[in-house]
């Protein structure tokens, strides 16, 4: 099983930088392990707890916490099917089931191709749209069956690529934190903002599939959100101005690419 390459522990020590006690960065180190291999290995548990001397145990004990962390091995997509009450009255049940007949598998199972991990999981907050669905956290809506068959087969094929990532990407957004300087006059200067300091966006976050208004060819009911907005934070003395929380950040500042976010 595989430690963090030379890039992602580059990114931790990053994170463990942004924090006055570098311990505050497992969360977000947890998700560029799971990010890398799909899922929480003991062997990156353990290069965690080395960068950030804390023993294995601590390590395990905070990713088993959080359901968005997995400590074992789960499909390259993560279909999570809401059946809580909104969903369950429009028929969540039914696509459930449907979902199990479709994919071969019980909820909690895994394709033996690894390609799908089937879910039922409580409210994701779409009630709006349902029966609702995630898959690998991009939201769904109004989900048929018909669109669920449609939904996997675009998956399967990779027409979803640039939509839904493998299990395990939170955001495709890249987050930089610029310091500024604080001269002898007290007000704080910008630095200069050249390709190494600027903010560089691998490409359009996208908070569920598309723009806000899109149409999902794989599912033209789905509602999308827009997308996410990142924005450089500059760092003037004990002061700083936070921007949102989807980045490469600390404590309140900022939750590197939403890999500090868990629910």
């Amino acid at each position: 099983m595989a430690r963090l390459n030379p890039e992602n522990v580059r990114r931790s020590r990053e994170l463990m930088g942004l924090y006055p006690d570098p311990r505050s960065a497992l969360i977000p180190m947890l998700h560029i392990a799971q990010e890398q291999d799909g899922w929480l290995t003991n062997d990156a548990m353990e290069h965690i707890g080395e960068l950030l001397d804390l023993a294995p145990a601590e390590v395990y004990g905070t990713a088993t916490f959080y359901d968005m962390i997995f400590t074992h091995p789960v499909g390259r997509y993560l279909v999570s099917i809401c059946t809580n009450l909104a969903c369950m009255l429009n028929g969540a049940y039914d696509l459930l089931h449907h979902a199990e007949d479709r994919l071969g598998v019980a909820s909690g199972g895994t394709t033996a191709d690894g390609e799908f991990t089937l879910e039922e999981v409580e409210c994701i907050a779409f009630c709006g749209a349902a029966p609702c669905l995630a898959v690998n956290w991009r939201y769904f809506g109004d989900v048929t069956n018909t669109d669920f068959d449609r939904l996997i087969d675009d998956l399967r094929t990779g027409r979803l690529a640039d939509r839904v990532p493998p299990h395990g990407t939170l955001c495709r957004v890249r987050r930089r934190v610029d310091m500024a300087t604080v001269p002898a006059s007290g007000q704080p200067v910008a630095p200069v903002e050249d390709e190494d300091t600027r903010l560089q966006h691998e490409e359009p976050a996208l908070a569920a599939v598309g723009s806000a208004g899109d149409e999902d060819p794989a599912n033209p009911r789905a509602t999308a959100g827009g997308p996410s907005q990142a924005r450089a934070i500059r760092v003037a003395g004990e002061s700083s101005d936070r921007s949102d929380q989807d980045g490469e950040g600390g404590d309140d500042k900022d939750e590197d690419e939403l890999e500090g976010g868990t629910s």
